[in-house]
């Protein structure tokens, strides 16, 4: 199956009135073709999500860290009374 898909390049005049007159492009796609490249862009969105997870729970370590840091006794008289 072959699909058609139309648009106007109406940002790329030099005015406003040209974009209304210029001639419509049209790209003729085969279904296979489209198909890979939905596939290829879903592919590297899960990939993006991947390696932002992978940063958020670094990020999550890492504010452990320094709430275990705050929340431990800096001393041992603060250790003693409980402060």
């Amino acid at each position: 199956m072959i699909q058609l898909i139309f648009s106007v390049n109406m940002y790329n005049r030099s005015s406003f009135f040209d974009s209304f007159f210029s001639p419509t492009t049209i790209v003729v796609v085969s279904e296979e073709r489209l198909k890979k490249a939905e596939i290829e862009a879903k592919q590297a969105q899960l990939e993006a999500v991947k390696a932002r997870h992978k940063e958020i729970e670094a990020y999550e370590k890492e504010l452990e860290k320094e709430l275990d840091a705050l929340t431990e006794p800096q001393s041992l008289e603060e250790a003693l009374l409980g402060e």
